[in-house]
């Protein structure tokens, strides 16, 4: 429905800021308001895959294991090798034989553990994807379920783009975050342990010196990314000033023209673009800095291994091949550094992901109607019966805001096939009163019938069968336009179509169409405003519902296509109850019946050469209009 009545009703609720996946490691995190609750809902929510879940991350563990006891089988080997090398005894070389057994079985006790590490990886992320994937499947239809449950009251404070946002992003955010950061987060903290371990085991001296280095290291990481963690959120902040910027200037860029603008635009610009350079360098270039840092703490390490090393191989306090172990235990030691802080970025990522899901998915939805009966279009034993399409409105009050009334007590009774005009300035309420004909809102007060039946005994589904809608704003969408004018509509002919197309005046140019009816409506084919608009009079057509609604039809056409859609609108109505809103006057001079509205309340009522003659406000209207055509002619 048009919006020009409801605006000034609601208060529009703060928007937050949608995010997606960060960035890198060093962006800017969204943070939940709760981290622990929205994790919980989340798990609550995928409980039947817990237990894979489960076997998933055990799996990893195991296989993180695996890979841990390589390097001690490493140093076996290197041991077996060196016992079997030539020695200088007293100056002389003492040849001996290597044991190839031995070597052999810890080789293939070697192969056998990474074959069983890549094994159970392999599983794990396959079974963490499958879940993942499936997570996400079910919650885009969650949230495609409670959009059909919403109350009509819940849009007027929350954007199209957020619902689409938590859709898109943040179910996206969950699904790619959720199975990455678990499944990390896992085998990081075993690798992280079972490698320390193993150092401990081998030597206590070379793990010491081993922690202290990386400690060093990092130091300087976290250093890093506090530091470049302020860059990144102002690299954020002045992206959203280009897109803004952007979006607003090139939108209206004929407005920029006309008004000489481009200076001043091209200026600022040239002021939010050098911000984002400046911001995006420092943060790329620190965030930069964290690889070649982790590659300086491995290093590092490698040589404090060797050098301590080396010294207690000297001593006897050590073999050869502890100092092999000890040379792939650091770079098992630090590679979980950096992948804590990525995991844990990515579970706060899930969380706001999830808060924002979740607090959508438990909005309040409309009340279950699934006990009422379907009345309307039914007799007393439960048979279809033809609506007739008498309405009456009965003392009905509503407000967007219960504290603030839109409507104070309107009251009208309307025969079938009766055409009715509501007029009035904008915000006198005249949208308001055909949304709630139409049940999209519920009544404060009052009753609304139609053929006796009051509407809110009945399922709202049962109220909507009995309307066809042509509003303002024409909604084509990507099908063929057989499919757009047939639209939700049961058992409807090609025939059927090209009657209504027919009786509008829109068969001649679908004929010209390289596939007529067939055409799919797409960016390559283009219709005017116009024959959008006759497009969406035949889709009512073919619905055939007893109640039509004409909302501001011909608001947005030129005078010669208006005569066309009236001439259709005519053919429409006729044997119909029709609401008509028009802000042009001059084309609900045939109605049955005007209703002036005036801030929520009928202050006239009458045809509309009774209402002239009155002199009143319908009068003042009228003639204000027709001045101003006198004038523009």
């Amino acid at each position: 429905m048009s919006s020009a009545d409801t605006q000034s009703q609601s208060q529009q609720a703060p928007r937050r800021r949608m995010g997606g996946p960060g960035h890198g490691m060093g962006g800017p995190v969204e943070k939940p308001e709760n981290f622990s609750v929205s994790m919980g809902k989340l798990v609550k929510f995928t409980r039947k895959y817990i237990p894979a879940t489960l076997l998933a991350l055990v799996l990893g563990a195991i296989g993180t294991v695996f890979q841990v006891v390589g390097p001690d089988k490493l140093k076996d080997i290197t041991n077996y090798i060196a016992k079997g090398l030539p020695e200088i005894i007293n100056g002389k070389p003492v040849l001996r034989s290597i044991d190839m057994t031995s070597v052999e079985h810890v080789a293939y006790l070697l192969v056998g553990l990474y074959v069983g590490y890549a094994l159970l990886s392999y599983i794990q992320s396959w079974i963490m994807a499958t879940i993942t994937q499936n997570t996400a499947r079910e919650l885009r239809d969650a949230i495609s379920k409670k959009i059909n449950k919403l109350p009509l009251k819940y849009f007027d404070k929350v954007s199209y783009g957020d619902v689409l946002s938590r859709i898109t992003n943040d179910v996206d955010a969950i699904g790619q975050t959720l199975g990455q950061s678990l499944g990390a987060l896992i085998t990081s903290v075993t690798l992280f342990v079972g490698s320390l371990v193993m150092m401990f085991v081998n030597n206590v001296i070379m793990t010491l010196a081993a922690i202290g280095s990386s400690i060093l290291g990092l130091v300087l990481m976290l250093v890093i990314m506090k530091v470049s963690q302020k860059y990144f959120v102002q690299q954020q902040l002045a992206l959203g000033q280009v897109n803004g910027h952007v979006e607003e200037k090139y939108t209206g860029h004929i407005i920029v023209k006309a008004y000489s603008g481009e200076a001043d635009s091209i200026k600022e610009f040239e002021r939010y673009n050098q911000s984002l350079y400046e911001s995006g360098w420092k943060s790329q270039f620190l965030s930069g800095l964290m690889m070649p840092v982790m590659n300086f703490i491995g290093n590092l390490g490698y040589v404090v291994v060797c050098v301590v090393g080396a010294v207690l191989v000297i001593n006897n306090s050590i073999t050869f091949g502890v100092i092999v172990a000890f040379m792939m235990y650091i770079r098992l030691f630090t590679q979980p550094l950096s992948q804590f802080a990525q995991a844990f970025q990515n579970l706060q990522r899930t969380a706001a992901a999830s808060e924002r899901v979740f607090g959508f998915l438990e909005e309040p939805e409309m009340a279950d109607e699934s006990q009422k009966q379907a009345l309307l279009g039914r007799d007393s034993t439960g048979n279809p019966v033809p609506v007739k399409g008498d309405v009456e409105f009965d003392h009905v009050r509503f407000g967007y805001d219960p504290q603030t009334p839109v409507i104070h007590d309107f009251s009208a009774s309307v025969k079938a096939g009766e055409k009715v005009a509501i007029v009035g300035p904008t915000g006198a309420g005249k949208t308001t009163m055909v949304n709630l004909l139409m049940r999209f809102y519920d009544l404060t007060g009052g009753t609304i019938r139609i053929d006796g039946v009051a509407t809110n005994d009945v399922p709202r589904w049962n109220v909507h069968s009995q309307f066809s809608m042509v509003l303002q704003d024409t909604w084509v969408f990507r099908g063929s336009i057989y499919e757009n004018v047939a639209y939700s509509k049961k058992g409807v002919t090609h025939a059927d179509v090209e009657r209504a197309c027919a009786a509008v005046g829109l068969d001649r140019f679908i004929q010209t169409l390289p596939d007529g009816y067939d055409t799919k409506l797409d960016d390559k084919t283009s219709l005017s405003q116009g024959q959008r608009q006759l497009l969406t009079i035949a889709r009512a057509m073919v619905q055939n519902a007893p109640i039509l609604i004409l909302d501001e039809a011909t608001s947005s056409v030129d005078t010669r296509t208006e005569e066309v859609i009236q001439k259709a609108m005519d053919s429409l109505t006729v044997g119909r109850t029709s609401f008509v809103i028009a802000h042009r006057l001059s084309t609900i001079k045939n109605a049955d019946m005007i209703l002036v509205m005036d801030h929520g309340d009928i202050i006239e009522r009458g045809t509309h050469d009774e209402l002239l003659a009155k002199g009143g406000f319908y009068a003042d209207l009228y003639n204000s209009q027709f001045a101003q055509t006198e004038l523009t002619a």
